[in-house]
């Protein structure tokens, strides 16, 4: 038990200093953060415009039209401008909360995954690790990649690189950790 517990501790705080570093130092999600010096226009566009908080897709039909106007709809926007829109009618900043919960469901993370190894029959550095790296290509592709696909993510070779690099860094900790004799 007390392998577990720093396990996932420790992968825990690995999984969350990649994330930090990810996104700040080594800024590789910059290209879905951009800035645009219109940002203000655009903002107060959309607060006038948009009725509430929400997640939109344009162009898109309204929710009951038939499957034969969206597709009459979609064929009228193909090689149009299209967007994604995450609008929100307040910015709240409280970044203290949002890091504990961030650190918090890593811590839990990585605890579900030394569970998992901890079920393994037969576990060694070299199973560790390739099962952390297919834990975090699992979550690439259920996740990120999948959202891609269908909606063109500009930062989906960071995500592709946090994947390889928290999970195998989690995994070269957790294979040496979980693996290793007691003395």
């Amino acid at each position: 038990m007390k392998k577990t517990i720093i396990g996932a501790l420790v992968g825990g705080i690995i999984l969350f200093m990649w994330q930090f570093l990810s996104w700040t130092a080594l800024d590789l999600h910059r290209p879905a953060q951009d800035y645009t010096p219109k940002q203000d226009s655009i903002l107060n566009f959309l607060s006038a415009n948009l009725e509430k908080e929400g997640g939109y897709f344009l162009p898109t039909a309204p929710k009951g039209t038939s499957f034969e106007d969206m597709e009459k709809i979609t064929n009228s926007h193909i090689g149009k401008p299209w967007a994604t829109i995450q609008y929100h009618a307040n910015l709240e900043y409280n970044m203290g909360t949002s890091m504990a919960r961030a650190f918090a469901v890593n811590i839990l993370l990585a605890w579900l995954v030394c569970w998992i190894l901890g079920k393994f029959a037969h576990n060694n550095f070299t199973t560790t690790l390739t099962a952390c790296l297919f834990v975090g290509f699992i979550v690439y592709l259920n996740s990120a990649y999948t959202s891609h696909v269908w909606y063109h993510l500009f930062d989906i070779r960071a995500f592709l690189i946090d994947a390889i690099a928290m999970w195998g860094v989690t995994g070269i900790w957790l294979g040496w950790w979980l693996n290793r004799k007691s003395a």
